[in-house]
């Protein structure tokens, strides 16, 4: 047997999915780099995201109190880390992207963007650095290629997801099992044994 050790309070977290993050910034489309993002109810759907307070964005989301959420695909490394390296504060990100609105004026949606998600903010909570922003999901946009019997496909979105805190970007391998599914004999089993 292995032994286990603490590596630290700064866990490596397995890979998450890197997404760049939309909002108004006085007037014009931003974009940040961002893969500090969670769903947390489904009814009304609530999707959170962590931005610390120094970014235009988290000014420009308390200012709009709208954003998006877009999911680029691997072959959009170079530019989501741009946006992630570039401050809204400094540099006007507003052409690096075509984008389109679905019914927020103030939630940008990348259109080369497998996946992307406009928001509504629900509740924005102030934490030491940073503000977790729970927005509700007024829309999810894509195109019919990246759907799949009435879902997106992972295997035809290949979206981009980033490890940390090595800060590593990745791609998602082979499907392993079905959620809800695969464990339902062995959950069976032990009910037996009690």
């Amino acid at each position: 047997m292995h032994e286990r050790m603490n590596i630290g309070t700064d866990p490596y977290v397995l890979p998450a999915p890197q997404t760049i993050v939309g909002s108004m910034l006085d007037g014009k489309p931003n974009f940040m780099a961002l893969a500090w993002v969670s769903r947390f109810t489904h009814t009304p759907c609530l999707m959170g995201i962590g931005v610390n307070a120094k970014h235009a964005t988290h000014r420009a989301i308390l200012e709009t109190g709208q954003f998006s959420i877009n999911f680029p695909s691997v072959d959009m490394v170079n530019e989501t880390d741009y946006v992630g390296l570039a401050s809204g504060n400094r540099t006007d990100k507003s052409t690096v992207f075509k984008v389109h609105f679905g019914s927020l004026a103030n939630a940008p949606l990348i259109e080369d963007c497998p996946i992307s998600i406009e928001l509504e903010l629900f509740k924005h909570v102030d934490l030491e650095t940073h503000s977790l922003f729970l927005g509700e999901v007024k829309g999810t946009w894509t195109e019919d290629r990246f759907m799949t019997d009435g879902y997106p496909d992972i295997t035809k979105v290949r979206p981009l997801l980033l490890s940390m805190p090595d800060n590593i970007y990745w791609s998602v391998g082979e499907q392993k099992g079905k959620a809800w599914h695969d464990g339902k004999a062995l959950r069976d089993t032990l009910k037996t044994k009690r």
